[in-house]
């Protein structure tokens, strides 16, 4: 089991010289050191991407706390290499989940340092966001920011209840629309809706998970309410895949260094106010991040 520790305990090696006449040296022999030991266990040092950080090691959840943690390994045979898995699981804020997972290779007598703060493309992050609906005032507004007009595909990932692409085909004559959610109940409430509609031959929802999605290149739109965490995942999707022209709708959240092409206050029916962002893409944005 993995136990933290404060320090690293340090092996001292003592060389003992014997100067008597009976004990078989003499005092101008050379000194001969003790033979060096090699360790049983290894030190692990953790730096975790947010101070309230869950880590677990093979399934084993630790106690330990703060932004830099050390651990040490239960007895490992000399000269082996032993594998294990790593996963950290925190919640940034009051609506999104984040679990990353990395893999690390020790020895025994080693002291391995792993910092879990970079995020990994080859490693994705599972992110999970709480469903929150949008008014459908917003959604009015998200409509009219991504100038949606008869022959737009209209892509909603992290689609909720649908509203957002049911609203673009019903009434703002989409050509067809698709919502993407990983949850399963939300996908059987979108479809229901698209069918309350009559837009369900229309439209099309998928349980998936969005950052696995590689191409979205049919799309002209995409509107988003995930968080700044999901967002910046699929910012490299979005500029890579979509074509030139193509606008992508944000509510509330933003992506990082890449900057909305505009970004407007709406209010809903109780005076509450609500951020909307647009980005257009532009040729160059196939050679961004």
């Amino acid at each position: 089991m993995w136990a933290r520790i404060g320090a690293l305990n340090v092996l001292l090696l003592a060389v003992v010289v014997f100067a008597t006449a009976g004990n078989g040296y003499s005092q101008n022999e050379p000194k001969k050191e003790a033979k060096k030991e090699v360790g049983t266990t290894a030190t692990i040092v953790v730096v975790v991407p947010h101070p309230n950080t869950k880590l677990s090691f093979d399934n084993v959840d630790t106690q330990t706390t703060g932004e830099k943690r050390s651990f040490q390994s239960p007895e490992l045979e000399p000269g082996k290499t032993y594998k294990y898995t790593v996963v950290a699981f925190w919640e940034p804020n009051n609506y999104t989940k984040i679990t990353r997972t990395r893999e690390i290779k020790l020895k025994a007598g080693e002291t391995v340092e792993l910092d879990l703060r970079p995020k990994d493309e080859t490693q994705p992050d599972k992110i999970i966001v709480r469903y929150v609906p949008t008014p459908q005032e917003v959604v009015e507004e998200m409509m009219k920011l991504a100038a949606i007009e008869k022959g737009d595909i209209v892509y909603d990932l992290g689609c909720g209840d649908g509203r957002l692409v049911v609203t673009a085909v019903s009434k703002y004559g989409a050509k067809r629309g698709v919502g993407v959610d990983i949850d399963p109940e939300r996908i059987k409430e979108s479809k229901e809706n698209a069918k309350a509609a009559n837009v369900q031959d229309k439209v099309e929802f998928r349980m998936d998970d969005v950052l696995k999605m590689k191409d979205i290149s049919d799309a002209n739109v995409v509107l988003l309410y995930m968080g700044e965490a999901l967002n910046q995942q699929m910012r490299p999707i979005l500029r890579k895949t979509l074509k030139p022209g193509s606008r992508v709708v944000s509510h509330r959240f933003t992506m990082g260094d890449w900057k909305p092409n505009k970004t407007i206050v709406v209010k809903d029916d109780d005076g509450e106010e609500y951020k909307l962002h647009l980005w257009i893409i532009t040729e160059d944005d196939k050679n961004q991040k």
